[in-house]
């Protein structure tokens, strides 16, 4: 313990800017999520990997191994999944004070569709007595990969959630992703996540016996707070998280199909109408203020079903 001049008191470094872990403790991290996510893959048991996850990746993870369980207790469930394996992983580790503290892991997997892409994974620790958590995964290829500035010791430097100097501070990217959903606008590039799900969800809108509606909510708190790293260029690989509804409505006298995935989260009886609930994790491209280029792009998101409210 240590009084500097002002008289505010350090205690185990948690105002000193320190590498939020070494490399030893980062590859530990990656090893016991890696053994923990395995084990509950094999046995569709959420309670295995609970405690190595969190944010939008540990929301997504426990809803989908408790649709497996659910099929497991119905028979139904598939061959046991192949144990996930990582090789040439990249640590990208920031400088942080205070908790909680995260860092990047890169890298190649034997599920990676013969190199097609890397998974991302963003490992966060609230304090120091607690376990490193897998808090957002991307599933990036190897070009999207962006180069990070570092600092003479190899350190990252990650982008304060009001950055200034980014056309969209992270704090606000899932507020203006949620809008951008409903109404568009010209804050992100075009492409699979961002007008092409547009297009995708005017075009599923109205079917034959069927409207859909959506509702976006912006995620920005706690475990689903963004973070971000500062690039080469002056900008940010930024990962975010998104809430997403979908309702359903069938028209009168039709019967509304719900498939048994989505029984086995739904509250309540869907006698005409669904809504289905599900978490996004984004990873995003955040252009310096001031280029040629001020769109955000969405390299990846990841969404899974989470909840159902049946009406």
């Amino acid at each position: 313990m240590a009084v500097t001049a002002s008289g505010c008191v350090t205690v185990h470094g948690e105002r000193e800017i320190v590498p939020a872990a070494t490399k030893a403790e980062a590859a530990r991290a990656l090893k016991d999520f890696t053994k923990a996510y395995n084990a509950a893959e094999a046995e569709a048991d959420p309670a295995k990997d609970a405690k190595y996850l969190t944010g939008p990746f540990g929301a997504i993870n426990q809803a989908d191994l408790k649709v497996r369980a659910e099929r497991k207790k119905n028979g139904s469930e598939g061959p046991a999944p192949t144990p996930l394996k990582f090789d040439d992983t990249k640590f990208t580790i920031p400088k942080q004070a205070g908790w909680p503290r995260w860092f990047v892991a890169d890298s190649g997997s034997n599920k990676d569709n013969n190199d097609q892409f890397r998974w991302v994974l963003v490992f966060t620790r609230g304090g120091m007595d607690l376990p490193w958590e897998a808090s957002y995964v991307a599933f990036l290829k190897p070009g999207q990969v962006p180069k990070f500035k570092k600092d003479a010791d190899g350190l990252a430097e990650p982008v304060a959630l009001n950055d200034s100097k980014l056309t969209v501070p992270p704090k606000n990217l899932s507020k203006e992703y949620a809008s951008y959903l409903k109404d568009g606008g010209e804050t992100f590039e075009e492409g699979t996540h961002t007008s092409g799900w547009r297009e995708k969800r005017e075009r599923e809108a109205e079917r034959l016996g069927l409207v859909t509606q959506y509702i976006d909510e912006p995620q920005n708190s706690g475990d689903f707070a963004p973070v971000g790293l500062r690039t080469e260029n002056g900008g940010a690989l930024v990962f975010f998280s998104t809430r997403h509804f979908e309702k359903r409505t069938a028209a009168e006298g039709l019967n509304l199909r719900i498939p048994a995935d989505v029984r086995a989260l739904m509250r309540g009886d869907a006698k005409g109408a669904v809504t289905l609930e599900s978490v996004a994790g984004q990873a995003a491209l955040v252009p310096p203020k001031g280029g040629t280029n001020s769109l955000v792009q969405v390299l990846n998101r990841v969404q899974g079903l989470t909840g159902a409210k049946g009406e």
